[in-house]
């Protein structure tokens, strides 16, 4: 993962981008919220190739491990998916109720993601 600061019309967020490891363990969940607070900046924008295999079989944990830090630190999380073979079977799922929310939501481009993490409402 290559974690950056990203600022943009006043306001910024953080930006996980495909890097030499992607996102795979709780560490590296963690390693995330940590940027946040380095930052202190609580939005966050996920690439998909910064995620694995692991963050889209819910039987893993990674994902709603992912989503309950997220909400625990206050971090609005956005996730660039472009692929409809990644987002199937109970992710699409779990995607489907978590777009309902403020707090994650999955967008199919990143200037959905980062036009969404910028509204203040």
């Amino acid at each position: 993962m290559n974690i950056q600061m990203i600022e943009k019309e006043g306001q910024g967020y953080i930006l996980c981008s495909p890097g030499v490891q992607p996102l795979r363990t709780e560490q590296d969940v963690l390693d995330l919220v940590s940027a946040c607070f380095e930052h202190n900046n609580y939005k966050l924008l996920l690439h998909e190739g910064a995620l694995t295999e692991q963050f889209y079989n819910l039987r893993t944990g990674l994902a709603g491990t992912a989503l309950q830090k997220f909400i625990n630190y206050h971090i609005r999380a956005a996730a660039v998916i472009r692929t409809e073979e990644t987002a199937q079977g109970r992710f699409k799922e779990l995607v489907t109720e978590m777009n309902k929310s403020n707090a994650f939501r999955v967008f199919g481009s990143e200037a959905e993601a980062e036009a969404w993490l910028l509204d203040e409402r």
